[in-house]
């Protein structure tokens, strides 16, 4: 696929980019742009990785059953894996595991999405309790009535990977103006009143607004997710309950795992960082209740902001005249975002692109309810 070909061209050669928001699809985007030859101005009105980046869970994998999703997390995973070692980021070897612990329609949908992987060509298969238990005697595994391991996966820490990329983009000749909010005009695509060949909005729950100022209407709502971290000794694979609706991951300071989606709109301006009290109740519970003799001392537990779409496929590509769009990520934009922003590079250099999350194919004024991204279905 074009979209996804080595930054080895000089495309963007005598180009003026600019990139608003210095996450992990932003700073990958600006990247390759330079890498390509492009001038490139990063905005960022906080500092690197200092909204949804810094705060994701780091889960890295490419089991999808839909071939776009498949290449795009599969090259992700590539990256990745070649990044690992550059300064402080390292790709984690971990298997990701998600199972269910009652029959019905997620345990049917299980079994439907391990064909299509295996269809894609994805490292996945079906496992049961037995498998499990056998593989990681510290589960407790005999309720688990449908299963299935992902191989092609790891962990990451999120701000390691913004700042490994940052460093490369700025000695590729990115300009990085971090503590620096960015209002966006058009005709032709500005920011704070510099003009240039194309503009990149990237600034994940911000984007919406970022736009609107601009007199562009997106589909895109903000929704708060939650996570912790606690002590933990055992050793556990990445695993996805996909009854309870919780996740949990090895992590340096022991276990990190997450849930308390909300799904209404958060306002990106006032929302609670911090972790709820039910919330880390809720998990300690969940864990210790999934790894017998377990008790959870739970270190930090924080907030986040995740971004819905009406169809839970991200917007990537070209809103307007030499204005791009990257956001609408559901919950999974870290694990893509090695793919995606090399791919919204390809395409303001010319090239194809993603067809299939083309922003245009929402008006902007949609009607829709925010959903949980990270579901069996």
């Amino acid at each position: 696929m074009d979209e996804f070909s080595d930054a080895d061209d000089d495309r963007g050669a005598g180009r003026s980019i600019a990139v608003v928001g210095a996450g992990a699809v932003g700073l990958t985007a600006a990247h390759d742009l330079a890498a390509r030859g492009a001038a490139v101005t990063v905005y960022e009105r906080g500092d690197v990785a200092g909204e949804s980046t810094g705060r994701a869970a780091g889960i890295l994998y490419d089991a999808y059953a839909e071939d776009v999703d498949a290449r795009i997390a599969g090259r992700a995973i590539e990256r990745f894996r070649a990044l690992s070692g550059t300064g402080g980021f390292e790709f984690r070897e971990t298997p990701y595991v998600w199972f269910v612990t009652e029959p019905g329609r997620k345990a049917d949908a299980i079994r439907e999405q391990v064909d299509g992987m295996v269809r894609n060509d994805r490292r996945v298969e079906r496992v049961d309790a037995d498998d499990l238990a056998a593989e990681y005697p510290a589960l407790r595994t005999e309720d688990v009535v449908e299963a299935a391991v992902s191989r092609n996966a790891g962990v990451a820490d999120t701000a390691a990977y913004a700042d490994a990329v940052a460093e490369l983009a700025v000695a590729e000749g990115v300009e990085l103006r971090e503590g620096t909010a960015a209002s966006v005009a058009l005709d032709p695509p500005r920011v704070n009143g510099d003009a240039y060949d194309a503009v990149l909005v990237a600034a994940g729950a911000h984007t919406a607004r970022v736009l609107a100022d601009a007199g562009v209407s997106v589909p895109l709502k903000p929704y708060r997710v939650q996570a912790l971290t606690a002590d933990f000794s055992g050793e556990i694979p990445t695993l996805y309950d996909a009854t309870e609706g919780y996740y949990a991951r090895p992590h340096p300071e022991g276990v990190l795992a997450g849930d308390g989606t909300e799904e209404v709109e958060a306002d990106p301006e006032a929302y609670d960082r911090d972790g709820d009290d039910w919330f880390v109740d809720a998990m300690r519970e969940r864990l210790a209740d999934r790894v017998p003799g377990f008790e959870p001392d739970v270190h930090r537990a924080w907030a986040g902001l995740c971004t819905a779409t009406p169809d839970r496929d991200p917007l990537l590509g070209e809103l307007a005249d030499g204005l791009y769009v990257a956001a609408g990520w559901q919950g999974h934009g870290f694990m893509r975002a090695p793919a995606t922003g090399e791919a919204i590079a390809t395409e303001i250099l010319g090239g194809e692109g993603v067809p299939a999350f083309d922003p245009t194919r929402f008006d902007g004024d949609e009607v829709f309810e925010v959903v949980e991204g990270m579901t069996v279905e």
